[in-house]
């Protein structure tokens, strides 16, 4: 198979007869092998209803049906997971996404790119201060932590090498950086200016609590990344320092009793100094742990701590 279009759908009803009628004419005329995967997320409306309606007129079109909702990354990762495109390209279901801008992204794929990220460069529509400074704030953290000067992380509409994006394992809410870890990875990455159409069908999924998720999912990113296989580094980095103000407090303890008389059951020093003592146990106890697990996630399932480009 050539493409894979993966649409991760919750209830979205309205919209998916007229995004397949929008889709084929599209995918048609690029004269290649193609698929279209939906991947109901345990939506409570007709939306699995009408797409195993659509799956049997159209013999390119799969279907997925969770028993609940599991959230648009878990969608994601299954729709990745059953596609067999060389080409992996996600997007919206809510029509917001314009099948037209599909060519642009395969033809950046084509020129040598891993992974080619759309960029709603016209997001006029949308709530000034409920969507759209929170994603540009996100969008910014994001681009300067990673080091990845990207506009819009946030799209779904996005084209990949299967190669790139399905060896990775999606959690939680990652699907914001798959971009980030791809780049991490060593994936050549650009973006391309799309269409942006407001929403007819529905309403929206997201709200003001996805800015503080970032942040944590931006955390686990940068300690995954460059800690995964020296978690060490961390822990024992801060049971070093809890050490050195063991020492630090101890020295004060014992410099107050000798110099000024201070008793050393009276002195505040000594819970520091305990205090700073168990903590830098606890930390460094925790990183030879945390050694253990890694060691036993890699050797157990024969995992490799590099990443091959070409051979």
């Amino acid at each position: 198979m050539d493409l894979s279009i993966v649409v991760p759908v919750y209830n979205e009803e309205g919209s998916l007869k007229e995004l397949h009628k929008r889709l084929v004419p599209v995918l048609s005329k690029l004269s290649i092998t193609y698929e279209i995967v939906f991947v109901d997320d345990g939506s409570s409306d007709r939306s699995y209803k009408i797409l195993k309606g659509i799956e049997i007129k159209d013999k390119n079109v799969k279907v997925i049906g969770f028993v609940r909702n599991f959230g648009q990354t878990t969608a994601i990762a299954a729709g990745v997971e059953f596609s067999s495109g060389k080409i992996l390209l996600t997007m919206e279901a809510d029509l917001q996404n314009d099948p037209r801008d599909i060519p642009k992204l395969i033809n950046q794929i084509n020129n040598g790119y891993d992974v080619v990220s759309g960029w709603r460069k016209n997001r006029h529509s949308e709530n000034f201060f409920t969507k759209r400074v929170p994603s540009i704030a996100a969008n910014i953290l994001i681009s300067k932590i990673v080091g990845l000067n990207i506009h819009d992380f946030g799209c779904t509409f996005k084209a990949y090498k299967s190669t790139i994006v399905k060896p990775l394992r999606l959690y939680g809410e990652m699907h914001r950086l798959i971009l980030a870890y791809a780049y991490r990875r060593g994936a050549k990455i650009t973006e391309v200016p799309i269409s942006y159409q407001t929403r007819k069908f529905g309403k929206s999924k997201y709200n003001l609590s996805r800015t503080y998720k970032v942040i944590f999912d931006l955390i686990t990113l940068m300690f995954i990344e460059n800690f995964a296989t020296k978690p060490m580094y961390v822990f024992g980095t801060f049971g070093f320092f809890c050490f050195g103000g063991g020492i630090v407090s101890g020295s004060l303890m014992i410099f107050n009793k000798f110099n000024n008389g201070t008793s050393i059951i009276s002195s505040p020093f000594l819970l520091f100094t305990f205090l700073f003592i168990i903590f830098g146990t606890m930390f460094i106890v925790l990183g030879l742990l945390a050694e253990i697990i890694v060691r036993t996630y890699y050797e157990s399932q024969g995992k490799k701590t590099y990443i091959v480009r070409e051979k």
